[in-house]
């Protein structure tokens, strides 16, 4: 049985991951900081106890292994070498453990953000993180892949925007004509298994989206979450210095209540950036994988899930059934 070694395996994003190749027939090897009863791979798979600064850890991690997936990082930090451990560091330690064990695949999951890198210490980490994976394997043996804004159940990072759509008053810290693309969390592990399992190594980085052409705007966003919120909201887009106050004043409440900030003022030159959209070709036409959930559908799961778990209030029921991309094309759900 070929076996998988996964990095981040119990972050948001890495939890699908874990879940879309269970039952593949493949073994799974986890890397863990502090492996804790329910964590993904109880039960899927062999844990390693160790971080990515742990030599000894990777080792045991890519020992053997087939494939690697990459999905640990860092997407905030309290400084730039912050970034820098994460991002760098610790995926040159990865790649290095698995060039030595001549692992056949490996799948880094970088960002959109990357392709930006001097707007912010997290998009320069993102970028770097590519180029020492490439001076430590050949690019027959890996793949980038650089989603857009991920969301979906599970996901601790986006359920303060989530929350603020579906308020009667949107406030929005990003530019008005600002446009994104998005990718269901589901979607992205689907193109991660693909990733690695075709053959050959398909030539990236790629960047990934739910494949609705030319990404959305804002006020899409604020319409679609109307529909499950039942108002008619209005939206308020500050302007950069009325955002870096409030940013400021997030990060000194989160200091004394010693949470996470909803918003620094490091990530306003990515918010503020007018040009999110994927330049989305190439993974399909390498692989079997095609995006199945659009916004639309996206969001009402993600909501349900929210609502279940008890992270929102239940939500009125949508004004209308939505019809999601996948929807129109065969999707799952």
């Amino acid at each position: 049985m070929k076996t998988i070694a996964i990095t981040g395996g119990s972050g948001f994003i890495g939890r699908h991951v874990v879940a879309a190749l269970t039952g593949s027939g493949r073994s799974l090897r986890l890397l863990m900081r502090k492996p804790a009863a329910g964590t993904p791979g109880n039960g899927n798979g062999e844990i390693i106890q160790g971080s990515l600064a742990d030599r000894d850890a990777l080792a045991r991690l890519v020992d053997g292994a087939d494939t690697v997936i990459h999905c640990a990082g860092a997407i905030s930090a309290p400084d730039r070498s912050g970034y820098a451990s994460a991002n760098i560091d610790g995926t040159r330690n990865l790649a290095a453990a698995a060039a030595s064990a001549a692992v056949r695949r490996f799948v880094h999951l970088s960002s959109i953000a990357s392709r930006e890198p001097a707007l912010t210490d997290y998009a320069w980490s993102k970028a770097e993180g590519e180029t020492v994976l490439a001076a430590e394997l050949p690019a027959a043996s890996s793949v980038v892949l650089r989603p857009p804004a991920v969301y979906g159940p599970g996901d601790r990072a986006t359920l303060p925007l989530i929350r603020q759509l579906l308020q009667p008053l949107v406030v929005l810290p990003v530019a008005p004509d600002q446009r994104v693309s998005l990718i269901f969390v589901r979607d992205l592990a689907a193109a991660i298994a693909a990733a690695a399992g075709a053959e050959p190594c398909p030539s990236g980085p790629f960047e990934l989206s739910d494949g609705t052409p030319g990404g959305y705007s804002w006020p899409d966003l604020v319409r679609e979450a109307a529909r499950h919120s039942g108002r008619s909201p209005r939206t308020l887009f500050l302007p950069p210095p009325l955002a870096k106050l409030t940013a400021r004043a997030a990060m000194l409440i989160a200091r004394l209540g010693g949470g996470p900030p909803m918003l620094t003022v490091d990530k306003l030159p990515e918010l503020y950036h007018r040009d999110w959209v994927s330049h989305a070709e190439g993974l399909d036409a390498a692989t079997t994988w095609r995006p199945r959930v659009a916004f639309a559908e996206g969001l009402a799961t993600t909501l349900d899930w929210y609502s279940r778990e008890g992270w929102l209030p239940r939500t009125p029921p949508a004004i209308r059934t939505p019809v999601g991309h996948g929807q129109q094309q065969g999707g799952r759900r």
